[in-house]
């Protein structure tokens, strides 16, 4: 849905604030202020803080050959220095500047691997260490190349000669006073947070006044009591913003451990609410639910953030504060989104996806959210954030929510979220045998005056979900005869198979022979296609099972999924 006049008053403060933030940023970095980020640099490192990221030396082997496979694209340098190449693809001149990859290097564990990332490091300061601007100098992209260089110090630094030794850290110590001059001015959100957590481990691996460690760690501590919710959610409603952050947060926990110094108060007990967040959001494949913005994610990937989650208890069951919902029995689980929109400034990447679910069963997942492309082609990200692209309710084919997604503006401030659900009351009934919620929205009410009402129960041992979508007015008549085209989406993963008798009834089969049936009264179910975005190898074509209605003639729909036992696929 594009923005409407009503919705500009909304935009203009965000959109002269990001003004007034690149003017700052300008004059920030010129030439009057750039004196700065020059100073005397550490004499040495004190403690490379671990990095719990996933590394594989055979990454490590293909870097050396010149094959830099980042952000889902691929750039073969011809034996250039990466540093030197125009490459169009902005997220992969991001991930190069960040320097995560030298994780690969340390796997690798060898004096070839240790010397070419040595190399690499020593080339971006000849190339780019000197020259403050473009995609290399980003707050965001610094701050992240600031954690890098500091957890793999170790593997830059072994075996190198003095001069690069002082050179790499004249280098580091000028990114990070650069970062502490432009952190105030980072726009709200996950890039800002971890900027403060590169500010603070810094404090911490090199060797500064306590004056400093204290003026980090506090500035640090307002972050995370801005963002961090009580239930352990961000404040952008994003589950990859809790894996990330986790990944970055838990070293630095354990740097502030090993260096014997006061942690900011709220870094404990926020990590110790986002890790059963995570597990929350978490399929029992391991998978990560997709609402806004969460694509294809490594189940191993989050087993190694979770690993160092304590309590090892059940996940929460109401995230309250993030606006979730999941019900789990036996072998099923269902997620679902009952929240209001997160704030306009760190909802660049949220979904119109109110009262959307997943269901998985075991280690198959049946009915989902189509996700996002995290590295495909910026034209499939509107399609994948409109409420059709998730299981839920669109009404008049249109989305939920309004993105600022069109006109000048785009260029200054992105695509945020502007209007969407902000009254989303939700009341949880958990009993002796079953999970249930019912929640509603009003994300329609301001354009077509309808309310959307949603029901999940889940019982029978996880065998039976039953679900109810009821449209009604906002004194609760029934809606009237206009504007009342409803479609029903359940979106099915590519892996599971879906046919339809004469009656009806739709099958769902995954290839173990484990099968679900949807059934529903009062509107026939139709088969039609869509698109998966959140696929390992990109966007998958598959189906969805859609119902098609007009809600004056039907305010009330049931429907029920079914497990079946027993069942072959080839029934």
């Amino acid at each position: 849905m594009a923005i409407t006049a009503a919705d500009r008053p909304r935009l203009w403060p965000l959109v002269l604030r990001e003004m007034w933030r690149r003017a700052r940023l300008r004059m920030r970095v010129g030439p009057l202020y750039r004196w700065r980020f020059s100073g005397r640099a550490p004499e040495r490192v004190l403690v490379a803080p671990p990095d719990l990221r996933l590394a594989d030396s055979h990454i490590a082997a293909d870097i050396y050959a010149g094959r830099f496979a980042l952000a889902g694209h691929i750039v073969e340098t011809g034996g250039e220095s990466p540093f030197q190449l125009n490459v169009a693809n902005r997220a992969w001149t991001d991930s190069l500047h960040g320097f995560r990859w030298l994780r690969h290097m340390r796997e690798a564990g060898t004096d070839l691997a240790n010397a070419n990332a040595r190399v690499l490091v020593s080339d971006w300061i000849a190339i780019h260490g000197g020259r403050i601007s473009g995609p290399a100098w980003q707050p965001a992209v610094t701050a992240t190349r600031v954690i890098a260089w500091l957890q793999h110090s170790t593997v830059v630094l072994q075996g190198c000669e003095l001069p690069f030794y002082r050179t790499f850290l004249k280098s580091l110590s000028a990114q990070i006073r650069y970062l502490r001059a432009l952190v105030p001015d980072m726009p709200a959100g996950e890039d800002r947070l971890r900027a403060r957590v590169a500010i603070a481990m810094a404090s911490l691996s090199l060797p500064q006044s306590p004056a400093s460690v204290r003026q980090a760690a506090k500035r640090l501590d307002t972050e995370l009591k801005e963002q961090i919710l009580p239930d352990g959610g961000h404040v952008s409603r994003s589950p990859m913003a809790v894996l990330e952050l986790l990944a970055d947060l838990l070293p630095l926990r354990q740097t502030y451990a090993t260096q014997g110094e006061t942690p900011p108060p709220e870094l404990v007990p926020a990590v110790e609410r986002m890790l059963p967040m995570l597990r929350f959001f978490r399929h029992q494949d391991g998978n990560l639910a997709r609402f806004n913005g969460a694509g294809a994610t490594s189940p191993d990937r989050i087993m190694a953030i979770l690993q160092h989650d304590e309590t090892q208890g059940a996940p929460l069951t109401y995230a309250t504060h993030s606006g979730f919902n999941r019900l789990q029995l036996g072998q099923t689980t269902v997620i679902a989104d009952t929240g209001a929109a997160p704030p306009v400034d760190v909802s660049g990447r949220a979904h119109a996806g109110c009262l959307s679910f997943e269901l998985s069963s075991g280690r198959h997942h049946f009915i989902v959210n189509c996700g996002i492309d995290v590295f495909g082609p910026p034209e499939y990200l509107p399609l994948s954030r409109a409420t059709a692209a998730h299981s839920t309710a669109t009404l008049n084919d249109t989305s939920s929510a309004r993105f600022a997604s069109s006109g000048w503006t785009y260029d200054v401030i992105g695509a945020p979220l502007v209007q969407g659900p902000r009254n989303t009351p939700c009341q949880r009934d958990d009993g002796d045998g079953f999970r249930s919620f019912t929640a509603s929205h009003d994300g329609y009410g301001p354009r077509f005056g309808i309310i959307h009402e949603r029901m999940l129960l889940l019982r029978e041992n996880g065998y039976i979900l039953d679900g109810a979508d009821r449209f009604y007015r906002p004194g609760g008549e029934p809606p009237r005869a206009k504007s009342d085209a409803v479609a029903l989406r359940f979106h099915v993963h590519p892996d599971i198979d879906v046919w339809q008798d004469e009656h009806g009834q739709v099958t769902l089969a995954a290839a173990s022979g484990e099968t679900w049936v949807f059934t529903t009264g009062g509107a026939r179910p139709a088969i039609e296609d869509s698109i998966f975005f959140a696929g390992i190898a990109g966007p998958a074509r598959t189906r969805q099972i859609v119902i098609s209605f007009n809600a004056s003639e039907l305010p009330d729909v049931r429907w029920r999924l079914t497990r079946v036992t027993g069942t072959p696929r080839a029934a």
